[in-house]
């Protein structure tokens, strides 16, 4: 017995030894080891889970139709206006097939969805607007608003529609039906929902305004200066972005009262905008840019001519270009 217990104590003791001493070497590999590069943060698991560690790609792209300008993401496809074709197109956005080009009216502008159908409007003297189901293409109305609309909105039961006649038009999504045109200041370009207002952007060369609409009577609600030119407007949960093409910059305005809370430099003639959940996303004559929204700072400048509407589907941020609609 007294054997036996010597022995067992003297596996514990040597059990025991190895122990200190594998730990002893385990930790001094350990404080050995070189530090990480500050030079190579981690990649974002959020965005690799998504497939899009990298910054931008700045490779994949897609050919649609002529002098593509409006863009908008249905929930599983990219919707295009084709300008200069009379045609939208409609490309999966996982991988960019075209699914789809579908006539429309003249000189199609601007696209949205509303949750079920593709909404395009028809730049000209006599403007309208193309109601196609967004599963099929099929045409399901063509609806007269003001001349030369462009860049729509949907409020959750309504369409709203800039017309060149310095109104806005609310079109109701079930059937159409004009609700209303409402006075807003000159030259409307372009129109952003922010949950409980519509915002426009409007101006000419002189100067730009951005208009904050009240939905249920189309009352200007306030009236707040940005830049030249504004044409592209976009909300980020709390502040409205206008690009201003005339002065090459996009402003920042707080929603709730519309205070302006920057200007921000971007490449030349600044023309769509969009919010990917944490920057913001400006396409230019001359490039593509991504701006961190706390403080307006550039966060990378990505090659493209002629960038006109801006996208994003959950995962990548799409610009239409001359004849293509770049992913990135």
């Amino acid at each position: 017995m007294k054997h036996g217990t010597f022995v067992f104590a003297g596996l514990i003791t040597l059990s025991l030894s190895l122990g200190t001493s594998l730990g002893w070497a385990q930790t001094t590999a350990t404080k050995s080891s070189a530090p990480a590069s500050p030079s190579a943060p981690a990649a974002n698991p959020l965005k690799v889970a998504l497939l899009h560690w990298y910054k931008a790609n700045t490779t994949t792209n897609f050919t649609v139709g002529s002098e593509p300008l409006g863009v908008a993401f249905d929930g599983a496809n990219i919707w295009v206006a084709n300008f200069s074709d009379g045609t939208v197109s409609k490309l999966r956005a996982n991988d960019g097939t075209l699914l789809g080009t579908f006539a429309t009216g003249a000189v199609p502008y601007g696209v949205t969805f509303d949750g079920a159908n593709i909404w395009v409007s028809n730049a000209g003297v006599v403007g309208t607007v193309t109601k196609l189901q967004a599963s099929t293409g099929k045409i399901l109305g063509t609806f007269t608003v003001g001349s030369n609309p462009s860049f729509m909105a949907f409020d959750g039961a309504n369409i709203w529609v800039p017309n060149g006649t310095n109104t806005l038009t609310k079109l109701r999504a079930s059937d159409g039906k004009n609700l209303g045109d409402f006075a807003v200041s000159f030259s409307p370009m372009a129109t952003a929902f922010d949950g409980t207002n519509i915002w426009v952007a409007c101006g000419g060369t002189t100067g730009g305004v951005v208009s904050k609409v009240r939905p249920s009577d189309g009352t200007v609600l306030g009236t707040f200066a940005v830049g030249t030119a504004p044409t592209g407007i976009a909300f980020d949960g709390a502040s409205v972005w206008v690009t201003n093409r005339g002065d090459n910059t996009v402003s920042q305005l707080r929603a709730s009262d519309g205070t302006t809370l920057g200007t921000f430099p971007t490449p030349l003639l600044p023309y769509g905008v969009a919010f990917d959940g944490s920057n913001i996303w400006v396409s230019s004559g001359k490039g593509t840019v991504e701006l961190r929204v706390s403080d307006g700072v550039t966060l990378g400048n990505f090659p493209g001519q002629n960038g006109a509407g801006v996208a994003f589907d959950g995962a990548n941020v799409w610009v239409a270009l001359s004849h293509t609609v770049q992913k990135y």
